[in-house]
């Protein structure tokens, strides 16, 4: 499947040109992320550009780059199977323009290998993928990176990142939704700024039979102060509400229903293609 940029070459060639005094972010849409460091590190978490499989799933917001347009990255992280978590059509060219690692848990890296052929596909080597599972700590340039657990009933091996960096911590916990697994990662880390997917419930078409089915794939507005409140986070950044036709949300919702908790201390909210320093 070819990508179509809606916004030419224009947020990669950003990235590049960008020196962060600590690290940056940059926002892709559904749960994607860009991080860059201070050393020019950079990071792709969940990167993903397609356009869904209309009917059940339609991309709501603007595709902001094509991979073939991006030439530098040192690793791409993905935390489940999912297609808009996994895609080799995303990418697989940034593995191949790049040589960047692939970090992926087991059931992630099967997808990749097995049911999308990236090293068939594309000129991707089998040396570029790297097994992950909750416990394991590995470096990326001046990145450490922490694989957690995530609890996501909708994935087979869902994990979460703790990304420290000399300046700040971050946190991305893919689609997990509230459950013991966060509390013992908030009493861990001390968390600066923290992923979360949020968005609504509605009537999605089944995957087989495209009859409308009620679907609940990411967390409420409860659920996610829940999950923020026991990850202590400093900073939500709540993510997945701008991507699917049906199940977007407010994010500015979130704003009452945090208010009460000691955490998160802030909220963030951020559009596709926006950059946030820290």
């Amino acid at each position: 499947m070819a990508i179509h940029s809606d916004w030419g070459d224009w947020l990669p060639r950003a990235v590049e040109d960008w020196t962060p005094e600590g690290f940056s972010l940059w926002y892709l849409g559904c749960n994607g992320f860009i991080l860059k460091g201070s050393d020019g590190t950079t990071l792709f978490i969940d990167p993903y550009v397609g356009t869904g499989d209309p009917p059940r799933t339609v991309r709501m917001v603007p595709v902001p780059f094509d991979p073939d347009d991006v030439t530098e990255a040192d690793a791409v992280l993905a935390t489940h199977e999912h297609t808009d978590h996994v895609h080799g059509p995303s990418q697989a060219p940034i593995l191949e323009s790049t040589g960047a690692r692939f970090y992926a848990p087991d059931d992630s890296l099967a997808v990749a290998r097995d049911d999308e052929e990236w090293t068939e596909e594309w000129d991707v080597s089998p040396d570029q993928f790297e097994a992950v599972e909750e416990g394991d700590t590995f470096e990326v340039g001046e990145f450490t990176v922490r694989v957690e657990p995530a609890h996501d009933d909708d994935a087979t091996h869902p994990v979460s990142y703790v990304i420290e960096h000399e300046s700040a911590t971050f946190f991305h916990g893919g689609d997990t939704k509230p459950g013991d697994e966060l509390a013992a990662i908030g009493e861990e880390y001390d968390i600066d700024l923290g992923v979360l997917a949020f968005g609504s419930d509605g009537w999605i078409p089944d995957k087989e039979t495209r009859e409308p089915k009620y679907t609940k794939w990411y967390s409420d507005e409860n659920e996610i102060a829940a999950a923020a409140d026991a990850l202590q986070l400093d900073c939500l950044l709540p993510t997945h509400w701008d991507m699917w036709k049906g199940l977007t949300a407010d994010p500015t919702a979130l704003y009452d229903h945090t208010r009460s908790y000691d955490y998160p201390k802030s909220l963030e909210i951020v559009e596709i293609g926006d950059r946030i320093d820290r």
